[in-house]
């Protein structure tokens, strides 16, 4: 108890000692102590409550007379308190009314004060507004007027410099707000004269061109003249005298080149003179000001990469004139030629990468249409054409900075196209030289007619000169005229060549390989139709032989011509040779082969009306009449062959040998056909009186072969060809069986040609006869005897043809 005392009087002191909100946790320690703690906790504080108002009461009477006397003074004071309120109202009253006037007159002041500094407040206002506003009429006046870069300018000064000094006022804020607007507005103003400019030049892109082309030959004629020019002063320099040179040709030509160039200096058109660039500008700028210059250059980039597409899209009839090619290459050259005008005076709208990544796909499609529309043209002059424009188109762009080496390569497939359509050209030219020849040598009455003959061709032969007029030339007329298409063809490639940028080898060869395209294909390819044609006969295949042995000999003078144009010497190592030889030695053999061929087939053709009786029992005595037609076919065949005109040497022994040929091999025909005849499975019976008949025939045969019908053979070889026939008629008509089993297989037979087989064939036909014939045979001895004869003849044959088959 005596404990919890001094504690009681702790918790009473903090009570007393902190302030009414915090004595939560000093009450709280109360009831936390022991039990009946609050019980004496109360009874403590009701003991402290006491002693305090002891305390109280001690002072309160220690003050109470001082209390009273001051009341007691306080009430004295009250009357004079009274008297003093009453004077200090009426004073203030008469203050009052004394000060309404100065109040006034204040108010007035303050008002004017007021209105002063409201004044000079509007004005300083006014003075940072009016700037503003007298900015933003300019700005709509620009807008009004299409100055858009300078409006996009004035814009900036208004945002950096005029709004932030009156951006509190409501005006402010809806200029702010308009000016996005306005943006949006110029850009798509500009945007839309962007388009138009962009429709522009796609009109405009073809006149650009065909001016850029025009001007870039019209500078390509005059550096090569000025070239040729001083070439030409390089030389007459070597030979310089005092005396004064009078002007060449060609200095003259120069002279006017160059006045005419001074006269037309100031009508050179350019890109800019055509088209007007400034929308491009225009909008750039703006596009660049607004800070969106990146979506400006796509934009355009887009759009002129789709033009290129159209404009790189040909016409599906592009191929069938010249004009069409001509506005295909306009069109693109005034694309790249815009282009480059771009690149040139704007700065970052399009770069050298970009122009080069387009011209490669424009290249790319450039040369693949080319290739397809080239491939449809078929006039040779109209691909020369193109060429000529490929190489202008190709020059200007190059002028420009463009590569344009593959479209040279290009060049050089297009030439096999030209040439191709040269060769159908010449085809047609030469057939119908052909068709117009007469196949008989060239007559000349005279010196002129022989020189105008010989300026065409080059023919030398001194035989013929010491000849008198009227005389022939061997060849006949379209040998010169076929010499003067191939130097034309010759030209006509050169006109294809020049302007490739090539060397002169480079230019000889291609002439050279042209050349002989046109003789190893097309000369050779008509002369062999030529030679195949039915109305050709044996005197026109004769003559064409002739005529291309001449032609062969002037390949030497073509080299020459070929070699005169291009100051390529023949020695030089990479230098193409002519094939004519060749060709023309081809041709000449199968003329050759179609005389031998038509003559096989005339005599086929008298065969075929053969018509023997082999069952006669006699022969008629004389010849039979289809042969001896036969025979004088081919006495006057051979007669036309030796009498040709032989002025050269030469040409007699080469026509000689073509009718020797032609004999043997006629006589070795006739010959076979003869023994086929005989043979002919068809045939089953024949009669020894047919054979003798058939003797007969070949009787003339051999008469005809003996009587030399084509000089040059030596003894009896034309006779040969009938040999074979001629030992089987013998061995049949003089019955020489026993001698000719006797001495089969000997070197020195008489029947050394007659084969087993073919006299047991023969043999059989001639048995099957005798049978029907005789049918009471076996009454008479001698035909009985015969009958066994034949019949011991025919086992004896059939065992050398067995024998023979088992041998081999």
């Amino acid at each position: 108890m005596a404990e919890s005392l001094p504690e009681h009087e702790r918790i009473l002191q903090e009570i007393e000692s902190t302030e009414t909100a915090c004595v939560g946790p000093t009450l709280r320690s109360v009831y936390d102590d022991q039990p009946n703690a609050h019980q004496r906790f109360m009874e403590k504080l009701d003991a402290c409550i006491r002693n305090h108002d002891r305390e109280i009461e001690k002072m309160c009477n220690f003050h109470h007379q001082g209390f009273v006397d001051a009341i007691t003074e306080l009430l004295k004071v009250r009357a004079d308190a009274e008297k003093l309120k009453v004077q200090v109202t009426d004073t203030n009253r008469r203050l009052q009314d004394a000060g309404k006037e100065v109040i006034a007159q204040t108010e007035e002041i303050i008002q004017c004060r007021l209105q002063q500094r409201n004044i000079t407040t509007v004005v300083e206002k006014l003075q940072l507004c009016l700037p503003v506003l007298e900015m933003y009429s300019k700005l709509k006046e620009q807008m009004n007027v299409k100055r858009y870069y300078s409006a996009l300018k004035t814009m900036e000064q208004l945002e950096n410099i005029c709004f932030p000094r009156v951006s509190q006022y409501r005006f402010c804020q809806i200029m702010i707000e308009n000016l996005p607007k306005l943006r949006e507005e110029i850009k798509e103003i500009s945007m839309s004269d962007l388009k138009d400019f962009l429709e522009s030049i796609r009109k405009h892109s073809d006149k650009i061109g065909e001016t850029a082309m025009k001007q870039a030959q019209q500078q390509k004629t005059f550096n090569t003249a000025l070239q040729k020019q001083n070439n030409l002063s390089y030389g007459r320099n070597l030979y310089i005298n005092n005396d004064a040179i009078p002007e060449t040709r060609n200095e003259v030509i120069l002279k006017q080149n160059l006045e005419e160039e001074e006269e037309h200096e100031d009508e050179v058109l350019t890109a800019h003179d055509l088209v007007d660039f400034s929308p491009v500008y225009r909008c750039l700028h703006i596009y660049s000001v607004l800070g969106d210059a990146e979506t400006f250059e796509n934009y355009y980039r887009k759009q002129r990469r789709k033009q290129a597409r159209l404009v790189l899209q040909p016409q599906s009839n592009m191929h069938e004139t010249v004009e069409g090619y001509r506005r295909y290459f306009s069109q693109i050259v005034g694309f790249f030629v815009v282009e480059d005008h771009i690149l040139h005076v704007t700065q970052g709208l399009i770069t050298r990468a970009y122009t080069d990544e387009l011209w490669n796909m424009a290249l790319s499609k450039i040369i693949a249409v080319l290739r397809t529309h080239s491939s449809y043209c078929t006039d040779p002059d109209l691909v020369l054409e193109l060429k000529n424009l490929i190489v202008v188109f190709a020059d200007t762009l190059q002028g420009y900075g463009f590569p344009v080496n593959r479209l040279f390569d290009l060049l050089f497939e297009i030439k096999d196209q030209y040439n191709e359509t040269l060769l159908k050209k010449w085809a047609v030219l030469f057939r119908d030289i052909f068709e117009a020849d007469n196949y008989s040598p060239i007559p000349v009455s005279n010196e002129e007619e022989y020189k105008i003959v010989i300026s065409k061709f080059p023919f030398q032969d001194p035989e013929l000169d010491k000849q008198c007029f009227p005389k022939k030339l061997p060849m006949s007329q379209s040998v010169p005229q076929i010499y003067i298409q191939v130097k034309e063809f010759i030209y006509a490639s050169l006109k294809f060549s020049e302007s490739l940028h090539r060397s002169s080898t480079e230019i000889d060869d291609m002439l050279r390989k042209s050349t002989n395209l046109l003789l190893t294909r097309t000369l050779s390819s008509c002369l062999q139709n030529l030679i195949k044609k039915p109305h050709i006969g044996l005197t026109e295949l004769v003559q064409i032989i002739i005529n291309t042995t001449h032609l062969e000999q002037a390949c030497k003078y073509l080299e020459d011509f070929i070699t005169n144009i291009t100051n390529i010497s023949q020695e030089t190592v990479h230098t193409a040779r002519l094939y004519g030889l060749s060709t023309f030695k081809d041709a000449r053999h199968a003329a050759e082969g179609e005389i031998y061929t038509k003559l096989n087939q005339k005599i086929d053709e008298f065969i075929q009306l053969a018509d023997y009786d082999w069952t006669m029992t006699e022969p008629d005595g004389r010849a039979s009449g289809y042969l001896m037609d036969l025979i004088n076919f081919l006495r006057s065949t051979f007669q036309v062959f030796t009498h040709l005109p032989n002025n050269n040497n030469d040409h007699a022994a080469m026509s000689g040998k073509v009718a020797q040929t032609a004999c043997m091999s006629a006589c070795q025909h006739l010959s076979t056909s003869l023994m086929q005849m005989l043979l002919d499975n068809d045939l089953k019976q024949i009669s020894m009186g047919a054979i003798q008949q058939f003797n007969l025939d070949v009787i003339q045969c051999e008469l005809f072969a003996s009587s030399e019908p084509v000089p040059g053979f030596q003894g009896e070889t034309l006779q040969l060809a009938f040999i074979d026939l001629r030992q089987l008629l013998d061995l049949f008509m003089v019955w020489d069986w026993s001698t000719y089993l006797a001495d089969y297989g000997q070197p020195g037979s008489k029947y050394l040609r007659v084969n087993p087989s073919t006299a047991l064939a023969l043999l059989e036909k001639m048995k099957d006869l005798s049978k029907k014939n005789n049918i009471f045979a076996q009454f008479r001895k001698n035909d009985r005897d015969k009958q066994k004869l034949i019949e011991t003849v025919v086992r004896q044959l059939r065992g050398l043809v067995n024998g023979m088959a088992q041998h081999t």
